[in-house]
């Protein structure tokens, strides 16, 4: 090959270098954006279609942690310290959340914590959901870890006793040639409507004397799911219930808008400060049949730099039933109808699992109900901080403007009866 053919080869080589090298400038950004694109789908579908799911533990929401110190370190010495007051009992009668029914599938079972207690939680092969304690009698195995659905039975992962959900009884012992006719544990009244399971508590082990509302969007699939949020409170659990009655608190602390976030610190300090939340709210509990439940009618208007924006009124019936569930309707023109199931279940005595369901019309776009329950969980986050750090004032100083709060403890005391069970100082060295 002669001088004139090297110079070619020599040209054509650094051209395919500086072509390659363009076409790596050009194509590193593409494959980058290519790289992204599913990850940018994934994340939209989750935005505007996935339902919301915002699940917080007892340390993330409502702690001032010192510099150096955890926030989880911080959740336990505040609930070490912390005042408590002369409180009320601690478990009032009534229907609670367990869990939600697409958690329990069939032949699942669940181990749940409440009234300071293990309870295992499964759903027979009939398609019914059952409730019975934890512990095997026999030598006290946890039947919710590692015990199997056998029918409509429980069987301990021990030693293979089955217990059935429906009485409790003991129905096989393998080893065994006759099972005693005392071989039982003990079981909890259950319903489930609404996408949820519920059990009955009461101190004196009577059954349940009113009975929980269906709501028929719900049931019927009208209304669809769209979203959770979850909580863990550090306070008493009729503190929470009373805010419905708490007219003046709603001005002071959740006026600030949404977008100021949770940390109360800092909420009226925001650069949000332009945009303000109104809200008129009535409470008056019902009467015979339905003494045991309440309403709380509320009015929420928007002011953007005193400009009131009519659009986003929101007209919203909390009917409370019981001392553990809440049914925030939403009715509005534009913004079309739903539900919030806000349900609070006692874990201890002084521990509360908050959670929020939001279930609205098919036919309105998901990201409206997945807004909505996501402002009622930064506004429900700022009342957590306040839960968390307060004392329970039996006796509190009022004013007159403040009497729907009376009202709202002599309706609230309908729960407790003369056996229900009082904090015990022996809880204190319990840490999360």
């Amino acid at each position: 090959m002669g001088w004139a053919g090297s110079r070619w080869l020599s040209t054509s080589w650094v051209l395919l270098l500086l072509l390659g090298g363009a076409a790596g400038w050009l194509l590193g950004p593409l494959h980058s954006l290519l790289f992204l694109l599913p990850l940018s789908i994934a994340w939209l579908h989750r935005l505007l279609f996935a339902p919301l799911q915002r699940l917080r533990e007892l340390h993330d929401v409502g702690y001032i942690p010192e510099p150096g110190a955890s926030r989880r370190h911080t959740a336990n010495e505040v609930r070490r310290r912390r005042k408590r007051g002369d409180l009320p009992p601690v478990y009032p009668n009534g229907w609670y959340r367990l869990l939600g029914s697409r958690q329990l599938p069939v032949a699942h079972v669940k181990c749940v914590t409440i009234f300071g207690e293990q309870v295992a939680v499964y759903r027979g092969q009939d398609g019914k959901a059952y409730v019975v304690d934890a512990y095997c009698p026999h030598l006290g195995a946890n039947l919710a870890v590692g015990g199997r659905v056998m029918g409509n039975c429980i069987e301990c992962p021990f030693h293979g006793w089955q217990f059935c959900g429906e009485d409790g009884k003991c129905t096989k012992i393998p080893y065994a040639e006759k099972v005693p006719d005392f071989a039982k544990i003990k079981t909890w009244p259950l319903c489930e409507l609404n996408g949820t399971v519920y059990v009955w508590y009461h101190c004196d082990g009577l059954d349940p004397n009113w009975s929980i509302p269906e709501q028929s969007e719900i049931q019927s699939g009208e209304w669809v799911f769209r979203g959770k949020t979850e909580h863990y409170i550090n306070c008493h659990i009729q503190e929470i219930p009373e805010n419905a009655a708490d007219v003046a608190h709603l001005t002071h602390l959740h006026s600030p808008a949404i977008l100021s976030g949770n940390d109360i610190r800092n909420t009226r300090s925001s650069l949000w400060g332009f945009v303000q939340h109104k809200w008129e709210v009535q409470w008056s509990p019902e009467l015979e049949p339905n003494k045991h439940c309440s309403q709380m009618l509320l009015h929420h208007s928007l002011h953007i730099l005193g400009w009131h924006c009519p659009l986003l009124d929101l007209h919203i019936i909390a009917r409370q039933v019981g001392p553990g569930l809440v049914y925030l309707l939403f009715n509005h023109s534009f913004l079309g109808q739903g539900v919030i199931l806000h349900c609070v279940t006692p874990v201890e005595p002084l521990l509360q699992r908050v959670s929020h369901c939001i279930y609205y019309q098919g036919n309105i776009p998901a990201i409206i109900p997945k807004f909505m329950i996501m402002g009622e969980s930064i506004q429900l986050e700022r009342d957590i901080m306040i839960w968390n750090n307060k004392k329970y004032v039996l006796k509190p100083l009022l004013v007159k403007e403040d009497s729907a709060i009376v009202r709202h403890r002599r309706w609230y005391a309908q729960f407790y009866t003369q056996n229900s069970p009082r904090f015990s100082c022996q809880q204190d060295g319990l840490d999360w």
